[in-house]
């Protein structure tokens, strides 16, 4: 098994990532490529699927994510590339509250989902997601009030969830400063990504 792999991001696509790591590219099915940046370092986190007839790895942006899908895929009738774009398509936290709640309609929205596996998902998930939901909700709370309130503030310029989840990690690393300088400081990391710097 894969756990993970770390690299620069050699190219992207609608739905898959090619980490260069250590000269040999990794053609990684991914569900959110709008949040990568070509030569950004990234660390992946993968499972490694394989059938007679195919082999594939498929990559997640954190381990909460990684225990998702694979609760995902031990539903019966679901396989990877269906949960890949149930991921692809809403937050974790939407997938979980879904199921939590037993909202079969949300479930059904999902592409290649239909009322039979909706039903199945809630059948087999639900009370299982919570330890998940918990753990994500403790990473939500371990920053500051001033890199909390950093986070909002790029939020309301327009940055993407998966953009800001590396944003507050990297702010983590200076404590004790005002929110006016975590946001400089924010916004010249985020412009140094999206040049590839």
């Amino acid at each position: 098994m894969i756990a993970f792999i770390k690299g620069k991001v050699d190219s992207y696509g609608a739905d898959y990532v090619v980490v260069d790591c250590h000269d040999t590219g990794w053609y990684i099915s991914y569900p959110h490529p709008e949040r990568l940046h070509l030569n950004a370092e990234v660390k992946i986190y993968t499972y490694l699927h394989y059938t007679d007839m195919d082999i594939s790895l498929y990559g997640f942006e954190s381990q909460e994510e990684k225990d998702l899908f694979m609760r995902l895929i031990s539903v019966k009738g679901l396989g990877p590339k269906t949960a890949m774009n149930m991921l692809a398509r809403a937050d974790s936290s939407k997938i979980i509250e879904a199921v939590e709640t037993g909202n079969v309609t949300v479930l059904k929205s999902m592409p290649g989902i239909g009322a039979k596996t909706a039903s199945q998902i809630v059948l087999d998930l639900k009370g299982k997601l919570v330890h998940y939901e918990t753990k994500t909700a403790a990473n939500a709370k371990q920053y500051s009030d001033e890199i909390n309130d950093t986070i909002d503030a790029l939020k309301n310029l327009g940055y993407k969830p998966g953009e800001l989840n590396s944003v507050a990690n990297y702010l983590s690393e200076n404590p004790g400063l005002k929110t006016e300088e975590y946001l400089k400081m924010a916004l010249k990391y985020l412009m140094k990504a999206k040049l590839g710097g």
